[in-house]
Order: C-alpha cells, then sequence, then structure tokens
C-alpha cells in the first residue's frame, strides 16, 4: 500500500511540475520543454559541484577584477602624474629660492664692502684732519712758547 500511495504522491508532483512549467512558459510546451531540462541540467551541475551560477559568478568577478585593476591603474598613474608636476614645481622654487638666496647673499656681500670703503675713506679722511689739526696747533703752541722765551722771529 506505501508503494501505490508513494506512486500517487509521484505522480502528483509530475503534474504540479508540468502545469508550473507550461504556465511559466505562456502555455508553450516547447518552451516549457527548454526550461526544464535547463533546470534538470542546472541541478545536475549542482549535484556534481560544477554549480553554473558558480561559474557564472566566477566569469564576473573575473570581468569586475579587470575593471577594477585597470581603473587602478588609471589612478595610480594619475597620482604618479600628479606627483611628477609637484616635483617639478617644488624643484623650480628650490632653483628660484637658490638664486634668490645667492643674489641677495652678493648684494649682501657688495654692500658690506661698500660700507666698510666709505667707513674706511670717512675715518681715514678724519684721521688725516686729525693729524692736520695737531701739527697746525703743536706748531701755533711751538711758536708761542718760543716767542715767549725769545727764540722765535729770527
Amino acid at each position: 500500500m506505501a508503494s501505490r500511495r508513494a506512486i500517487q504522491v509521484g505522480g502528483a508532483a509530475v503534474g504540479v511540475g508540468a502545469v508550473y512549467y507550461l504556465y511559466a512558459a505562456g502555455g508553450n510546451p516547447s518552451v516549457a520543454e527548454k526550461k526544464l531540462e535547463h533546470d534538470v541540467s542546472a541541478a545536475g551541475a549542482r549535484l556534481k559541484g560544477q554549480d553554473l551560477s558558480a561559474n557564472e559568478a566566477q566569469k564576473k568577478g573575473e570581468v569586475l577584477a579587470k575593471e577594477a585593476g585597470a581603473t587602478i591603474d588609471r589612478t595610480v598613474d594619475s597620482v604618479r602624474g600628479e606627483v611628477k608636476q609637484a616635483d617639478q614645481v617644488i624643484t623650480a622654487k628650490m632653483h628660484e629660492a637658490g638664486s634668490k638666496l645667492d643674489h641677495l647673499k652678493d648684494d649682501g656681500a657688495k654692500k658690506l664692502d661698500a660700507g666698510y670703503k666709505d667707513t674706511s675713506k670717512e675715518l681715514q679722511q678724519t684721521a688725516d684732519t686729525f693729524d692736520k689739526t695737531v701739527n697746525k696747533k703743536t706748531a701755533e703752541a711751538k711758536s708761542g712758547i718760543s716767542s715767549w722765551l725769545g727764540f722765535g722771529g729770527k
């Protein structure tokens, strides 16, 4: 009796399945048959460990990985270009700063040298004036003392 019952349940399942596939195929028996064959093949592949959706996922994953790799490559290239430009700007600014520093150093040295020469010249003139004044005053003092003592004027 159990086997008869199993046949009845199995037959009912097949009938429900057939109705499902016919309904899903819009009433077209050939489309329903192809859909059934595809589902049976997919179920068999899953049982064998060859899940078709896993293969499809792997293919999509590979495509996405390639796209991500290309995006990363473009980003890296872009960053490298920006770093190269920044390096060029920094190098140019360093050269400009070095030139300005050299100019300021040379200009400062020239001004210091000119100031030294001017100060030296003024100091020399002051010393010469002082010597002339001392000599003149000394000569005047000698002549004054000599005239007091009677040695001058002869």
